[in-house]
């Protein structure tokens, strides 16, 4: 279709009961391919091109495919080759004289990848790979550079023909027999020219996409005034700022958006640990744990968002107003929150905030804890024959507001998060029959299926940390379990036969395990928690650098 853009006419011959592709089927309704119905005829390539040529086609390209259409293909790339008609057919190199590169286009700037048809996939993930290392609109930067060398050359031939001029006035300059050094002319337009033709050789890529539409009068200019430096001496000194350049080319104010999983340092991702070592301010949540505060270098501002009962919206708009304050002035701001930023975390609420401020988000997932948390309390959310089912809920809704709470399934796992410091309320809305009289909704049906006070639940807190708690009961006694044992958040509440799966109670109300051993047998293997140490070891090293 690239052809159509440059004004080309395509043809195409197909048998009459041939299916075409609704995108060319489109091209042809559109009047911009021609479509023939018919077996293809030697005398089609002599016959369907230009008159300006002949009738003679431009370039023939067959897509008919299987070891059936062999003979066909080979015989007309043999038709092709003998007319010298460029010729490409699919899958078949050999039968080829020109092969299709993937192409790039950014204005001026073209690049074309092709591997001679020994893989096409392949040529367009290099075509991607290397697109993706160019500056933003480099094709840009590629016109004005263009336009810096087109002038140059224009001002060099204006200025000859000027001299060319002087030469055949009868009243000579004094100058005319003057010897010719370094510092002539003609030695400065080779030094312009040479300063153009090594800024596009050693300059950084992001530093000439830099350069404006100023830029260039500025260069001209320069090299127009013989007091400047870089037209009186030899050396190639740069008309531009290169200092100034480059400040153009510095990051600019960015909001981070990352999730830092359940707890531990090693789970977090490389892209959230890059981002905590190179912010230039951390807004985090209250509830994300020490360990990976402590990956926060020292000279980084950071503020805990200074959230309890009554407090959560104001507390919510102070860290909102610090981060905009702080991209106002440039910064960086890395907005830190626990599990992943889309699953409970507000993280859509101030996408849309930062963006209606003018600042688009950048969002790094995180492990959630809602999924990571009862794994490593050795619970699968999903088990062939129990369990087909995982809800996510929370259990503390808009302005503190109790959610209503999802009905009973036999198959179903439930995730509560946010709901230990109202445990007690949320059993109660599981296991409570409805009123009398209210049993069914508005359609006939039940309202929900009440929760068997016997379904197994656990209770799992600060998963992933050396600190680790999980409780197994059941909704009878879980309320009762969580007040004897106390509060350790952040935590999560797991209901559902799947909590028995790998491990159950042995008959006791609630049993209680202290520690996390998810990683045990790893450190030998992958070095999981030397991990953590390596990373606030980076940290350190970082603050070193800085420091010297």
């Amino acid at each position: 279709m690239k052809s159509i853009e440059v004004g080309a006419k395509p043809v195409v011959i197909t048998p009459p009961e041939a299916e075409i592709h609704y995108a060319l089927r489109d091209r042809i309704e559109g009047g911009q391919v021609k479509w023939i119905k018919k077996d293809f005829e030697d005398n089609d390539v002599t016959n369907l091109g230009r008159g300006e040529v002949e009738n003679v086609v431009d370039a023939v390209f067959v897509t008919m495919g299987g070891k059936e259409c062999l003979a066909a293909r080979t015989h007309i790339s043999s038709i092709c080759m003998r007319l010298r008609i460029p010729v490409n057919v699919v899958d078949a190199p050999n039968l080829c004289t020109f092969s299709l590169p993937s192409t790039h286009s950014d204005g001026p700037l073209q690049i074309g990848i092709t591997t001679s048809g020994k893989g096409c996939k392949l040529a367009t993930r290099i075509r991607r790979e290397v697109a993706a290392l160019l500056p933003p609109n480099f094709g840009s930067a590629v016109e004005r550079l263009g336009t810096i060398r087109r002038r140059i050359w224009e001002e060099d031939h204006r200025s000859q023909t000027l001299e060319d001029d002087d030469d055949d006035l009868p009243a000579q300059k004094p100058t005319f027999n003057q010897l010719i050094t370094e510092s002539d002319h003609s030695a400065a337009k080779t030094r312009r020219i040479r300063w153009l033709s090594q800024i596009c050789e050693y300059w950084p890529l992001r530093r000439l996409a830099s350069i404006t539409d100023s830029d260039i009068d500025t260069i001209l200019q320069a090299y127009s005034n013989p007091s400047h430096p870089s037209s009186t001496t030899q050396n190639s000194t740069s008309p531009l700022d290169i200092s100034s350049l480059d400040l153009r080319v510095r990051p600019v104010p960015r909001i981070i958006l990352a999730g830092s999983g359940p707890g531990s340092p090693a789970l977090l991702t490389l892209a959230t640990h890059r981002a905590i070592q190179t912010a230039t301010v951390i807004l985090a949540d209250k509830l994300v744990p020490s360990p990976i505060l402590d990956l926060i270098p020292r000279r980084t501002p950071l503020h805990i968002a200074r959230k309890f009962p009554g407090n959560a919206e104001a507390a919510q708009q102070e860290l909102l107003s610090l981060g905009l304050e702080a991209l106002q002035k440039g910064e960086t701001v890395l907005r830190l929150k626990q599990g992943d930023p889309y699953i409970y975390g507000r993280g859509s609420e101030e996408y849309t905030w930062f963006e209606e401020k003018g600042f688009k988000p950048i969002v790094l997932p995180g492990i959630t804890s809602a999924l990571s948390a009862p794994l490593f309390a050795r619970v699968p959310c999903t088990s062939r024959g129990v369990s087909d089912q995982v809800l996510i809920c929370t259990g503390t809704g808009r302005k503190g507001k109790a959610p209503e709470p999802p009905g009973y399934g036999e198959g179903k796992t439930v995730v509560f998060l946010m709901a230990l410091h109202r445990v007690g309320e949320l059993v109660d809305s599981l296991v409570a029959m409805p009123p009398v009289g209210e049993e069914e909704d508005g359609s006939g049906g039940r309202k929900k299926d009440v929760w068997p006070k016997v379904t197994p639940c656990a209770v799992v807190e600060r998963a992933s940390c050396h600190d680790q708690r999980v409780i197994r009961s059941t909704l009878e006694f879980v309320v009762q379990a969580v007040e004897n044992e106390g509060s350790r958040p952040p935590g999560l509440l797991v209901l559902g036969k799947a909590c028995e799966v790998l491990k159950g109670r042995g008959g006791a109300r609630w049993v209680v395990e202290e520690g996390f051993d998810g990683f045990e047998g790893l450190d030998d293997v992958i070095g999981l928690h030397a991990g953590e140490g390596e990373m606030r070891g980076m940290a350190a090293e970082r603050e070193s650098a800085a420091a010297t």
